[in-house]
Parts: C-alpha cells; sequence; structure tokens
C-alpha cells in the first residue's frame, strides 16, 4: 500500500485512466467484431453501415494512446479490405 498522499493520489488516478483505456478498447473492439460478424454473414449493407462506426472506435483509441497508431491502421485496413472484397 502507497504511504504518501501522492502516492495514493497517483494510485486513484491509474486506477481511473485504466478503466476509461478498458472501455474504449471494448467498444473498439466489440464494433470491429460486428463488422466482421456481417462480412461473415454476407450482409453488406450492414458490414458497410458499421465500418463508420469501427472506423472512428479505432481512431479515438489510436489518438488516446490506448493502441499504437500502426496497430490502428493495420486493425483498419483488415476492416476495411474484409467489406471491400465483399
Amino acid at each position: 500500500m502507497a504511504h504518501s498522499k501522492q502516492a495514493r493520489k497517483r494510485i486513484r488516478q491509474s486506477e481511473r485512466r485504466s478503466e476509461a483505456n478498458k472501455n474504449t478498447a471494448s467498444s473498439m473492439r466489440t464494433y470491429c467484431k460486428k463488422v466482421m460478424a456481417a462480412v461473415a454473414d454476407g450482409d453488406k449493407s450492414a458490414a458497410e453501415a458499421m465500418l463508420p462506426v469501427a472506423m472512428k472506435r479505432i481512431d479515438k483509441a489510436a489518438k488516446q494512446s490506448v493502441i499504437h497508431a500502426n496497430a490502428a491502421n493495420r486493425k483498419k485496413r483488415q476492416v476495411m479490405k474484409a467489406v471491400h472484397a465483399m
């Protein structure tokens, strides 16, 4: 357990930030899975409708440094490639 006031505050801040990062990453993964599920089902209109939302979530995660910028680009490329290949 932290002894100083500053260390206790750092623990509180770290917990808040990690919770926010978890939510952002989870949301990003959820929307990517929804797009890929629509692609797997062959529902092109649903996949195209979900694509901008997934892109926005991926960009937001990269901007907040939840994931690396290159990882975000790779994930965007995978999702777009799947939708455009339909």
